[in-house]
């Protein structure tokens, strides 16, 4: 005890036998036992955590870029607000799950994820939901090739663009940013791959719809529709729930190149039930179907002969369809577009859009055929054809086909002849005639034979000239030598070309030349004529008789050979000479040649005559 004297405080002595030490220990072992005790009760109010496992927690706090979250720990986890992306009606209370990183951080901080305890047990719950057909929820994140990116559980799922919905999706974008409810139709664990469907959660809904609605389906009913679709060979129309088929050819009663040309994407439009099967559920729907037949609004006044004007809407290898009036075609065939015979494409004759005048050959109403011609507009040049073109007559015309037997030439549009490849030429053998002239040549011919009824023209070149076998007779006469090549083999027999581009043949046997060997091609040589056939255009040569002895005299021809015998036909030989020496390689071509020698032959016979008839009279 203490007490104050004089302003001063003095303590009481304690006793000489007083055990501090017992005090001490006893203070010592009650403040050990306090502490226990607290400690123990501290302890019972946190939660057993261990690194690497997955709690719930609950929201305590949020702000722009974090979530504080309670797991009943000493410290409290704080996860970035961006890992709720996906749920963005998160709110202070709500429960959620979080991963253990750490217990502390060198701050003190636990360290916790929200995420990673998604993906931790995403796999468990997506393969769940795929097992037991479960609808899940999941966030679209951003678009990809082919569709959409979707969080699904904090992993990263696809859902195909053809999956969003039952009809076609043009703009994925609307999607970006949105929760919306799915299927999981596909699990790849090797690749840890997810493909989810939106589409599978209305298609069960659908199909119900689609059983009531092809249901009442009748044929002939009009509906309203949605073009949902369009394609190249038609349109698919939503009909409420299930889609339809307008066939290109059920759009419009006119011709229609692409469907877009009468509908556009979401074009609201009534159609007609043309026809439906339950089973397969296909609905044939049709457009046209609603406007009357535009051959039931024809003229009735239209018939056949009348003259119409119309677009040229398709060409065909055959012909070419034009449209007359709105969605009524006629067929102009490539024979009615001219009166030519000889075949042509009728791209020669129309273009496609072109517009046109043509004549109704026949119309069927019932049939809903029409036929044009557009020839018909121009009078028939086979109508005068004797008169514009009489036998014997020499005219121009233009090579247009070859044939093995002959040419084909035009006259005039609508006017062909055939020349036979024996009326070619007067002297020389033409095995085909790309042999004597070119497609599109000009040519001179003379009209053989007219056969109206026909329509045949039958031609001829070499009557353009004088028949020169005649005049040949005067100068290939058997006996007679003249020089020749020779150029090839005809069978047995090898052909000599001789002046004035004739041609005659000789015998193997007969090319023996005097040193005994035989005449070869290309060697030029003289031959002697054995026999002269003008009808049937044939001379027949031997060079070995030029040098043998015989009974026969012979004559001297080309180049003024010597004679064994002179006869009267002196004066004509010296005529042939003249000739021969003014073009010693003389062709057809310059037929001038013959007609100098014929003159020449007629002036040596007229001479002989008055010789003779002077000599007469003396």
């Amino acid at each position: 005890m203490s007490t104050i004297e004089n302003n001063k405080v003095s303590f009481a002595e304690p006793p000489a036998d007083f055990d501090w030490g017992a005090i001490e220990d006893d203070s010592k072992a009650a403040a050990a036992g306090s502490r226990e005790q607290m400690e123990a009760a501290y302890e019972k109010t946190l939660s057993s955590i261990q690194e690497k496992e997955v709690l719930m927690g609950t929201v305590v706090g949020m702000n722009k870029k974090e979530v504080v979250i309670n797991i009943g720990y000493k410290s409290e986890g704080v996860v970035p607000i961006s890992e709720f992306r996906y749920k963005p009606e998160l709110k202070i209370g709500d429960q959620v799950e979080v991963y253990i990183e750490k217990q502390e951080d060198k701050g003190g901080q636990m360290v916790v994820s929200h995420k990673t305890a998604r993906v931790h047990n995403a796999w468990g719950k997506v393969n769940h939901a795929m097992e037991t057909n479960e609808v899940i929820t999941g966030y679209v994140k951003c678009r990809t090739k082919g569709g959409l990116i979707v969080d699904v559980f904090g992993i990263e799922a696809f859902l195909p663009g053809s999956q969003i919905d039952v009809k076609p999706i043009r703009d994925y974008d609307q999607f970006v940013g949105k929760n919306m409810e799915f299927k999981v139709v596909k699990i790849n664990q090797e690749f840890k791959n997810v493909v989810v469907s939106h589409k599978a959660l209305i298609e069960a809904e659908l199909e119900a719809q689609k059983k009531q609605i092809i249901g009442g389906l009748e044929k002939g009913q009009v509906l309203e529709g949605t073009v949902k679709n369009i394609t190249s060979y038609g349109v698919f129309v939503d009909l409420g729930g299930v889609d339809g088929l307008i066939h290109i050819t059920d759009l419009s009663y006119g011709r229609v190149s692409h469907p877009e040309e009468v509908v556009k994407l979401d074009d609201k439009i009534n159609v007609v039930i043309l026809d439906f099967d339950d089973e397969k559920r296909r609905i044939a729907l049709g457009l046209k179907q609603l406007q009357p037949h535009p051959w039931d609004a024809l003229s009735a006044d239209l018939n056949a002969g009348d003259k119409v004007k119309g677009k040229v809407m398709v060409i065909t290898d055959y012909g070419a369809f034009v449209e007359v009036a709105p969605g009524v075609e006629g067929l102009l065939h490539v024979s009615e577009m001219s009166w030519s015979q000889h075949l042509r494409s009728p791209k020669d004759f129309l273009k496609e859009g072109q517009e046109i005048e043509c004549v109704i050959l026949n119309i069927d109403r019932e049939e809903r055929k029409m036929s044009l011609g557009m020839k018909q507009l121009s009078a028939d040049p086979w109508a005068d054809i004797e008169f514009k073109y009489p036998v014997r007559s020499k005219h121009t015309a233009k090579v247009r086909n070859f044939t093995h037997f002959g040419i084909f030439a035009e006259l005039e549009e609508g006017v062909d002849g055939l020349i036979h490849i024996s009326d070619l030429s007067w002297t020389k053998r033409i095995k085909h005639p790309s042999e004597f002239c070119n497609i599109g040549d000009e040519i001179e011919v003379v009209v053989l034979e007219v056969d109206k009824d026909n329509r045949r023209l039958s031609l001829g070149h070499k009557q353009v000239e004088e028949n020169p076998w005649e005049v040949f007779s005067g100068v290939f006469t058997p006996g007679s030598v003249h020089e020749g090549t020779i150029t090839g083999r005809a069978g047995q027999n090898f052909v000599v070309s001789l002046p004035y581009g004739v041609e005659g043949t000789v015998s193997a046997k007969h090319l023996k030349k005097a040193d005994g060997s035989k005449a070869e091609v290309e060697e030029k040589l003289p031959f002697m004529v054995l026999e002269f056939n003008g009808d049937a255009r044939r001379i027949t040569l031997s060079h070995t008789r030029t040098f043998e002895e015989g009974d026969e005299p012979m004559e001297t021809v080309s180049k003024g050979k010597r004679t064994r015998k002179e006869t009267d036909g002196a004066a004509t030989s010296a005529s042939v000479r003249s000739v021969n020496d003014k073009v010693e390689k003389s062709t057809l071509g310059d037929l001038s040649v013959l007609s100098d020698l014929k003159s020449s032959m007629e002036s040596s016979e007229r001479a002989n005559k008055e010789k003779k008839s002077e000599e007469g009279e003396g």
